[in-house]
C-alpha cells in the first residue's frame, strides 16, 4: 500500500501578537492519500493558510511533525519544495514578463533544461487554455487567466502534490467553473493530489472527495461531504407562521416531535435540521394544523456544508467570517502577509 502523501502529527503553530501568544494551529493530526482531492474549510483566522504554509515549509511549526511527499518538512525542506506545487492567494507571475517566458523561467528555477522547460511550458499553456495569451504579459491577463497561469507555474516541475490556497477567490462564476475544469483535468490526466482551501462551500461539496473543517486552530470534522451532511446537519425544515405567538407554539411542538433543537430565524419563522425532512414535513404540518397553529409557508431543503458548520459550532461560516473580520493580525511577518492575502492566520 502506498504511503500517505501528507502525514501530520501534532502540528502546532504559535505567533506573538502584541506581546500575547496566539495559537494559530493546535495539535493538527491527519493524513492524505495519494491522488485525493481534499478541501480544507473554515472561517478567516481558523488556521488554514498557516497550515498550508507549514506543510509547504514556508514557516516552521512550533511543535509537532509532518512529512510531505515522503520528506520531513523540518529536516528536508528543500526536498519538500522540489516535489510540491504551491499556489498562494496572490498572483505569482512577474507582471512585465510574457506568459510562456514566465513558465520557462520557473522551470529554470527547478533546474530543468531549457528544452525540457520549453516543452513543459507549451504543454501547460495548451492544457490550461492559455494558448491565445502565451505572448501577452502577465499584467494583460484577466483574473481567471492569471489564476490559470498561477496553477501552471505550480505545475511546471510536474509535482505529484499541488497546494491551492483560495484558488478561485475573486473570480466570476464562469472563470471559477473554467478553473475547476482544468484542476479536474489535471487529476484525471496525471493523478495529481490536490489539497486546497476555499471559502466557496459549493466547490468543496461538488468536487472534493474529502472535506476537513477547521475552527479556532483545530480540525473539528474530517469526512466526505455527503457523510458530514447526513450525520451532522440533516435537511433544513423551515416554517413560516402567521404571528410571533404561533411561532412560539410551533417551536415547542416541532421540538417535541423531532427531538431536535429548533432555531428562531425571525419573529415568525422557525427552522430545524432533521434526517429525511421530505418525509417528516407532512407529519409536522398535520400536527401543527391539529394544534390550531397557522402555517403560512413551509420548505424542506437538503443540507449544505454551511449547515454542517452550524451544527458543529452553533454559527454559520458567514457569521464566523464576520466575527473574525477585525481580528488582530499576527506580528510574525509571514503571518502578517497571510492577513494581507486573505485574513487567515
Amino acid at each position: 500500500m502506498d504511503a500517505p502523501i501528507i502525514e501530520a502529527e501534532g502540528l502546532t503553530k504559535r505567533f506573538t501578537s502584541r506581546k500575547a501568544t496566539v495559537e494559530a494551529v493546535t495539535d493538527l493530526t491527519f493524513s492524505v492519500a495519494q491522488g485525493e482531492l481534499v478541501a480544507f474549510l473554515g472561517p478567516n483566522g481558523a488556521g488554514k493558510s498557516t497550515t498550508l504554509r507549514m506543510l509547504t515549509t514556508l514557516i516552521a511549526p512550533t511543535s509537532g511533525r509532518a512529512s510531505v511527499v515522503g520528506r520531513d518538512i523540518a529536516r528536508e525542506a528543500a526536498a519538500v519544495r522540489a516535489r510540491i506545487g504551491y499556489v498562494g492567494q496572490l498572483t505569482s507571475g512577474s507582471f512585465a514578463q510574457r506568459v510562456r517566458d514566465e513558465l520557462i523561467s520557473q522551470g529554470a528555477f527547478y533546474g530543468m533544461a531549457k528544452a525540457a522547460a520549453a516543452a513543459r511550458a507549451d504543454a501547460l499553456v495548451e492544457s490550461l487554455g492559455l494558448s491565445g495569451f502565451a505572448t501577452r504579459t502577465v499584467q494583460q491577463l484577466s483574473g481567471g487567466q492569471k489564476r490559470r497561469l498561477d496553477i501552471a507555474l505550480g505545475l511546471m516541475h510536474a509535482p505529484p502534490l499541488l497546494f491551492l490556497d483560495e484558488p478561485s477567490t475573486g473570480l466570476d462564476p464562469q472563470s471559477r467553473a473554467n478553473l475547476w475544469e482544468h484542476i479536474l483535468d489535471l487529476r484525471r490526466e496525471h493523478g495529481t493530489t490536490v489539497f486546497l482551501t476555499t471559502h466557496y462551500l459549493e466547490e468543496a461539496d461538488r468536487y472534493a472527495e474529502r472535506v476537513m473543517v477547521m475552527d479556532q486552530g483545530r480540525v473539528i470534522a474530517d469526512d466526505t461531504a455527503a457523510h458530514l451532511k447526513e450525520h451532522l446537519a440533516g435537511d433544513a425544515v423551515t416554517l413560516g407562521l402567521d404571528s410571533p405567538g404561533s411561532a412560539d407554539r410551533a417551536s415547542s411542538l416541532v421540538a417535541e416531535v423531532t427531538g431536535r433543537e429548533v432555531r428562531r430565524v425571525d419573529a415568525t419563522t422557525v427552522a430545524v435540521h432533521v434526517a429525511d425532512g421530505a418525509t417528516l414535513l407532512p407529519t409536522l404540518l398535520r400536527r401543527l394544523d391539529a394544534a390550531g397553529v397557522a402555517v403560512v409557508s413551509a420548505t424542506g431543503v437538503p443540507p449544505t456544508l454551511d449547515d454542517v458548520f452550524l451544527a458543529l459550532t452553533g454559527r454559520t461560516l458567514r457569521e464566523a467570517n464576520l466575527s473574525t473580520a477585525d481580528a488582530q493580525p499576527d506580528t510574525d511577518p509571514v503571518a502578517a502577509s497571510a492577513t494581507a492575502e486573505g485574513g487567515d492566520r
